[in-house]
Protein backbone atom coordinates (compact mmCIF):
# COMPACT_ATOMS: atom_id res chain seq x y z
CA UNK A 1 0.00 0.00 0.00
CA UNK A 2 1.03 3.43 -0.68
CA UNK A 3 2.17 6.07 1.26
CA UNK A 4 -0.46 8.17 -0.49
CA UNK A 5 -3.28 5.40 -0.27
CA UNK A 6 -1.81 4.96 3.41
CA UNK A 7 -2.55 8.58 4.47
CA UNK A 8 -6.27 8.81 2.33
CA UNK A 9 -7.75 5.44 4.64
CA UNK A 10 -6.26 7.01 7.54
CA UNK A 11 -8.17 9.83 6.43
CA UNK A 12 -11.65 8.08 6.01
CA UNK A 13 -11.16 6.24 9.16
CA UNK A 14 -11.19 9.54 11.20
CA UNK A 15 -14.06 11.31 9.15
CA UNK A 16 -16.16 8.31 9.81
CA UNK A 17 -15.41 7.79 13.57
CA UNK A 18 -16.34 11.78 13.76
CA UNK A 19 -20.03 11.38 11.97
CA UNK A 20 -20.39 8.47 14.50
CA UNK A 21 -19.57 10.32 17.38
CA UNK A 22 -21.09 13.58 15.73
CA UNK A 23 -24.73 11.48 15.24
CA UNK A 24 -24.62 9.69 18.93
CA UNK A 25 -27.83 10.87 21.07
CA UNK A 26 -27.24 13.31 23.63
CA UNK A 27 -28.07 12.43 27.12
CA UNK A 28 -29.18 14.79 29.40
CA UNK A 29 -29.53 14.60 32.80
CA UNK A 30 -32.26 16.32 35.70
CA UNK A 31 -32.41 16.27 39.38
CA UNK A 32 -35.57 16.14 41.65
CA UNK A 33 -35.99 19.78 43.42
CA UNK A 34 -37.61 21.25 46.81
CA UNK A 35 -40.57 23.35 46.29
CA UNK A 36 -38.90 25.92 48.65
CA UNK A 37 -35.55 26.88 50.33
CA UNK A 38 -34.62 25.99 53.77
CA UNK A 39 -36.10 29.07 56.12
CA UNK A 40 -34.62 30.11 59.03
CA UNK A 41 -35.97 28.44 62.23
CA UNK A 42 -34.88 26.76 65.56
CA UNK A 43 -33.63 23.37 66.33
CA UNK A 44 -37.13 21.88 67.02
CA UNK A 45 -38.68 19.30 65.96
CA UNK A 46 -35.79 17.17 65.01
CA UNK A 47 -36.64 14.62 62.45
CA UNK A 48 -34.84 12.08 60.76
CA UNK A 49 -35.57 11.08 57.06
CA UNK A 50 -35.33 7.89 55.83
CA UNK A 51 -34.45 5.11 54.83
CA UNK A 52 -36.62 6.33 51.15
CA UNK A 53 -37.47 2.64 49.68
CA UNK A 54 -37.87 2.75 45.55
CA UNK A 55 -39.55 -0.24 43.36
CA UNK A 56 -36.60 -1.85 41.62
CA UNK A 57 -38.04 -0.78 38.10
CA UNK A 58 -37.40 2.49 39.27
CA UNK A 59 -33.56 1.57 40.59
CA UNK A 60 -31.88 2.78 37.84
CA UNK A 61 -30.18 6.16 36.02
CA UNK A 62 -32.93 6.22 33.05
CA UNK A 63 -36.10 7.19 33.54
CA UNK A 64 -38.58 5.01 33.43
CA UNK A 65 -42.49 5.96 32.68
CA UNK A 66 -45.34 3.80 31.25
CA UNK A 67 -45.77 3.45 27.83
CA UNK A 68 -48.83 1.36 27.31
CA UNK A 69 -51.03 -0.62 29.80
CA UNK A 70 -48.06 -2.94 31.66
CA UNK A 71 -45.51 -1.81 28.88
CA UNK A 72 -42.90 0.64 30.48
CA UNK A 73 -40.45 3.18 28.28
CA UNK A 74 -37.09 3.21 29.59
CA UNK A 75 -36.03 6.68 28.49
CA UNK A 76 -32.27 6.17 27.40
CA UNK A 77 -30.86 9.35 27.31
CA UNK A 78 -33.20 11.03 30.10
CA UNK A 79 -30.79 10.19 32.97
CA UNK A 80 -30.97 11.30 36.72
CA UNK A 81 -28.13 12.90 37.77
CA UNK A 82 -28.03 10.86 41.38
CA UNK A 83 -29.64 7.96 42.21
CA UNK A 84 -33.80 8.28 42.91
CA UNK A 85 -34.36 7.07 46.08
CA UNK A 86 -30.88 9.81 47.19
CA UNK A 87 -33.38 12.61 45.48
CA UNK A 88 -36.11 11.63 47.57
CA UNK A 89 -34.29 11.63 50.11
CA UNK A 90 -32.65 15.51 49.71
CA UNK A 91 -35.61 17.25 48.37
CA UNK A 92 -38.02 15.83 51.63
CA UNK A 93 -35.55 16.74 54.07
CA UNK A 94 -35.26 20.40 52.30
CA UNK A 95 -39.18 20.22 52.20
CA UNK A 96 -39.67 19.52 55.96
CA UNK A 97 -37.20 21.77 56.95
CA UNK A 98 -39.06 24.99 55.67
CA UNK A 99 -42.59 23.36 56.41
CA UNK A 100 -41.49 22.79 60.20
CA UNK A 101 -39.12 25.64 60.67
CA UNK A 102 -36.29 23.30 61.83
CA UNK A 103 -32.89 23.20 60.71
CA UNK A 104 -32.17 20.00 62.42
CA UNK A 105 -33.02 17.48 59.79
CA UNK A 106 -31.10 13.87 59.98
CA UNK A 107 -30.87 11.57 57.02
CA UNK A 108 -30.79 7.91 57.64
CA UNK A 109 -28.14 6.21 59.27
CA UNK A 110 -27.60 8.79 62.15
CA UNK A 111 -25.89 8.64 65.61
CA UNK A 112 -28.52 6.39 67.72
CA UNK A 113 -27.43 7.85 70.46
CA UNK A 114 -28.22 11.21 69.50
CA UNK A 115 -31.61 9.89 67.65
CA UNK A 116 -34.13 12.65 66.48
CA UNK A 117 -37.26 13.17 67.52
CA UNK A 118 -39.14 11.66 64.76
CA UNK A 119 -38.23 9.61 62.05
CA UNK A 120 -40.42 9.27 58.76
CA UNK A 121 -39.88 5.94 56.41
CA UNK A 122 -41.09 5.85 53.41
CA UNK A 123 -42.13 2.99 50.55
CA UNK A 124 -42.43 4.60 47.13
CA UNK A 125 -44.99 2.15 45.72
CA UNK A 126 -45.15 3.51 42.37
CA UNK A 127 -43.89 7.00 40.93
CA UNK A 128 -45.01 7.18 37.02
CA UNK A 129 -46.44 9.07 34.33
CA UNK A 130 -49.38 7.82 32.14
CA UNK A 131 -52.55 9.18 30.74
CA UNK A 132 -51.49 13.02 30.71
CA UNK A 133 -50.28 12.52 34.29
CA UNK A 134 -48.01 12.05 37.04
CA UNK A 135 -48.98 10.06 40.09
CA UNK A 136 -47.49 9.38 43.12
CA UNK A 137 -48.28 6.33 46.19
CA UNK A 138 -46.49 6.11 48.45
CA UNK A 139 -46.91 4.27 52.17
CA UNK A 140 -45.29 6.52 55.46
CA UNK A 141 -44.64 5.77 58.69
CA UNK A 142 -44.17 8.81 61.20
CA UNK A 143 -42.48 7.17 64.83
CA UNK A 144 -40.37 7.67 67.76
CA UNK A 145 -36.48 6.34 66.81
CA UNK A 146 -35.53 6.53 70.45
CA UNK A 147 -37.77 3.25 71.08
CA UNK A 148 -39.24 2.31 67.64
CA UNK A 149 -42.74 3.19 69.00
CA UNK A 150 -44.65 4.15 65.72
CA UNK A 151 -46.61 7.21 65.77
CA UNK A 152 -49.13 7.36 62.41
CA UNK A 153 -48.75 4.53 59.29
CA UNK A 154 -51.12 5.82 55.95
CA UNK A 155 -50.93 5.53 52.48
CA UNK A 156 -50.80 8.60 49.90
CA UNK A 157 -51.79 8.51 46.44
CA UNK A 158 -51.13 12.05 44.86
CA UNK A 159 -51.81 13.09 41.04
CA UNK A 160 -50.75 15.92 39.29
CA UNK A 161 -51.73 16.82 35.27
CA UNK A 162 -48.88 17.35 33.14
CA UNK A 163 -48.40 20.28 31.65
CA UNK A 164 -48.58 19.22 27.68
CA UNK A 165 -51.71 16.24 28.35
CA UNK A 166 -48.85 13.56 27.37
CA UNK A 167 -45.48 12.27 28.99
CA UNK A 168 -42.79 13.72 28.10
CA UNK A 169 -39.82 13.03 29.93
CA UNK A 170 -38.69 16.43 30.52
CA UNK A 171 -41.69 16.93 32.49
CA UNK A 172 -40.55 14.46 34.76
CA UNK A 173 -38.35 15.61 37.22
CA UNK A 174 -40.87 19.18 38.06
CA UNK A 175 -43.86 16.97 38.27
CA UNK A 176 -42.14 14.44 40.98
CA UNK A 177 -41.06 17.46 43.21
CA UNK A 178 -44.31 18.66 43.19
CA UNK A 179 -46.13 15.55 44.30
CA UNK A 180 -43.14 15.45 46.88
CA UNK A 181 -43.80 18.51 48.28
CA UNK A 182 -47.78 17.37 48.80
CA UNK A 183 -46.30 14.78 50.58
CA UNK A 184 -43.99 16.64 52.49
CA UNK A 185 -47.06 18.90 53.65
CA UNK A 186 -49.25 15.77 55.15
CA UNK A 187 -46.42 14.40 56.82
CA UNK A 188 -45.55 17.71 58.07
CA UNK A 189 -49.01 18.02 58.90
CA UNK A 190 -48.34 15.18 60.96
CA UNK A 191 -45.85 16.39 62.73
CA UNK A 192 -47.39 19.32 63.87
CA UNK A 193 -50.80 16.95 65.39
CA UNK A 194 -48.79 15.37 67.24
CA UNK A 195 -46.44 18.32 68.49
CA UNK A 196 -49.55 19.89 69.48
CA UNK A 197 -50.32 16.90 71.90
CA UNK A 198 -50.26 17.24 75.40
CA UNK A 199 -47.15 15.68 76.96
CA UNK A 200 -48.82 12.88 78.84
CA UNK A 201 -50.77 11.88 75.82
CA UNK A 202 -50.30 7.53 75.68
CA UNK A 203 -47.84 7.68 72.33
CA UNK A 204 -48.94 4.62 69.46
CA UNK A 205 -49.53 4.06 65.91
CA UNK A 206 -52.84 4.60 64.03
Amino acid sequence: MTSTLKHITASLCIALWLTACGSSPQSNFYRLTAAVSPSPGGQTPTVGIGPIDIPEFLNRNAMVYTRDGNQLQVAGEELWAEPLDYGITRVMGINLSHLLHSEDIRFFPWDVRHAPEYGVKVRVLDLDARDGQAMLVAEWLLYRPSDGSGIIRRMSQLNKPLATGRTMPAQLPAAYSALLYELSEIIAAAIEEEESKPANAEPGAS
